[in-house]
């Protein structure tokens, strides 16, 4: 059982792969099926020192792990559930956008 300080350790390292625009898209390519560096970068369209740059951080997070493969190593989803939470949590937060009851969302743009 984790305590509320691990808990809270987990969500951080959670958020912080998914402060990043392109860690998201990451995340999600590597959701549909492993991948190399090489071809991430060019799918993503970003330079391959940026992309390793973006990996190591998923790698930190525990989101991420490196599988060697030859002379190659590919990288996939440290668990296929995360996969699954990162639909989840899509979907809840696409729900919740279409059920906005804050009165003030639109006004402060806080919701």
């Amino acid at each position: 059982m984790l305590t509320l300080a691990a808990d809270i350790e987990v969500l951080v390292r959670f958020g912080r792969a998914l402060a990043d625009p392109i860690r998201c898209r990451i995340l999600l390519v590597l959701r549909q099926a492993p991948a190399y560096p090489a071809d991430l970068a060019d799918s993503l369209q970003i330079s391959r020192t940026r992309l390793s740059n973006h990996l190591a951080c998923l790698r930190d997070c525990g989101l991420v792990v490196t599988v060697p493969d030859g002379r190659r190593t590919r990288y996939e989803l440290a668990d296929e559930r995360l996969g699954h939470a990162l639909d989840d949590l899509r979907n809840a937060v696409v729900a919740v956008e279409a059920d906005r009851t804050c009165v003030e969302a639109d006004e402060k743009g806080c919701c």
